[in-house]
């Protein structure tokens, strides 16, 4: 898809600042609705006036949708020209205002808030800040507020300027800091020394490291002790399994350098999670004001398991699992590892934030990755995965209820 979209002088026509919203246009794909009658319609709105920034704001929506990501960031960097609050209202829209504070970026960059509000009547205003943010004087009056700015390395001077501008405010997750800590070294950092949990450790490592282990100059262990081969490789600032490797040796090694450009990495050591039949099973987990809910599950043989290429809808046995393990997640899964749970909620000290994660073979919670801004949703379809939407409308309704409580 494709726009022209120059802004120009504010025009006199009245601004609508309404979005479709993330949700709904994702709902509209999940479902096989062509996005192309929305976005003709947002093009018109934006040809007529090219100072619509909702219809902008919605187009990005649209256009990261269609895996243009460059160019829903220039429709976002566009509308933001203009307004830097867009009204998004759940329901009736009368319930709740809350303000989330967001940032310029793709459906990772920030908590999926549009998600967590299903079901509601709250009026969300989704504020956006960056760095040069110099304070909140355009921020509508609100109920309750919640920082939704997820850790980046394109975040983290957003982030250490909403610590700035949060100062002394009552915000749920308002402790920028600690989510700008979220890094991968950051958590394993974090949680080192829990005996209920095991976060491999990332050394953070240039690209020369890498070269001198591909020709046999230094071995992992030289790196880190607690690294032999085979180890686990990704370029930083990369989320979603992006440019991660499991690296056998030293071939492996010079292989993966030969495909990448990068010139920093983390490296990990690989840990054999897999079950007795040999299939690998991680779970996502989202914890709300110290409470956890299942938010997916996926089964597959690869080690690196993504729910997307985990053929769940092919593999009635694989949802059989899933479902399972969200019936009886709070007297089985949960109260296992209820221990666990309990030192990620007291070591993070945030309101939200999710993990992915699965069991290490000694039973200790095996933790990947720690994040604010994983996708949580609503959007399988009921006839393939009936159990997935009463699970998830339970976790939206607890997040409703924290924000109803700090309110």
């Amino acid at each position: 898809m494709s726009a022209v979209y120059t802004p120009e002088s504010p025009s006199p026509q009245p601004r609508s600042d309404v979005t479709v919203g993330l949700a709904a246009i994702l709902r509209m794909a999940y479902e096989g609705s062509s996005l192309w009658p929305l976005w003709t319609e947002l093009l018109a709105r934006v040809t007529a006036n090219p100072t619509d920034t909702a219809a902008l704001m919605d187009m990005s929506i649209i256009a990261q949708a269609s895996n243009n990501r460059d160019q829903s960031l220039e429709l976002q960097a566009a509308a933001l020209q203009f307004d830097r609050v867009y009204r998004r209202p759940h329901g009736r829209g009368d319930g709740l205002k809350v303000a989330a504070f967001v940032t310029l970026g793709d459906f990772m960059a920030n908590t999926p808030i549009d998600f967590l509000l299903q079901g509601s009547d709250i009026d969300l205003r989704l504020c956006f800040v960056d760095a040069e943010t110099p304070d909140l004087s355009f921020i509508p009056e609100c109920d309750v507020a919640f920082l939704a700015v997820g850790e980046s390395a394109e975040n983290r001077p957003v982030l250490a300027n909403c610590a700035r501008l949060l100062a002394g405010r009552k915000v749920l997750n308002g402790d920028a800091a600690r989510i700008a800590g979220l890094t991968r070294d950051g958590v394993s950092d974090l949680l080192a020394g829990e005996p209920s949990l095991y976060a491999p450790a990332a050394h953070r490592v240039g690209r020369d490291d890498l070269a001198r282990l591909a020709i046999g100059l230094q071995q992992p262990s030289e790196l880190s002790a607690d690294l032999a081969w085979p180890i686990i490789a990704r370029p930083i600032g990369t989320h979603a399994g992006q440019g991660m490797e499991k690296l056998d040796g030293r071939e492996a090694a010079s292989a993966y350098l030969e495909g990448r450009d990068e010139q920093q990495f983390y490296v990990s050591p690989f840990v054999d999670y897999s079950g007795p039949d040999g299939l690998f099973r991680k779970q996502r987990i989202a914890f709300i004001d110290g409470r956890a809910f299942p938010s997916h599950y996926a089964v597959q043989p690869h080690w690196m398991v993504h729910y997307l290429s985990a053929e769940m809808a092919e593999r009635p046995e694989r949802r059989a699992e899933e479902a399972a393990w969200m019936a009886d997640f709070d007297t089985d899964f949960a109260a296992r590892h209820a221990v666990a749970f309990e030192a990620l909620h007291r070591r993070l000290g945030l309101d939200y934030f999710g993990i992915d994660c699965a069991e290490a073979p000694d039973g200790r919670l095996l933790v990947f990755e720690v994040d604010v801004a994983m996708i949580v949703h609503d959007l399988d379809p009921e006839a393939v995965f009936p159990y997935k939407k009463p699970a998830m409308h339970r976790l939206f309704a607890a997040f409703q209820a924290m924000l109803a409580s700090a309110a």
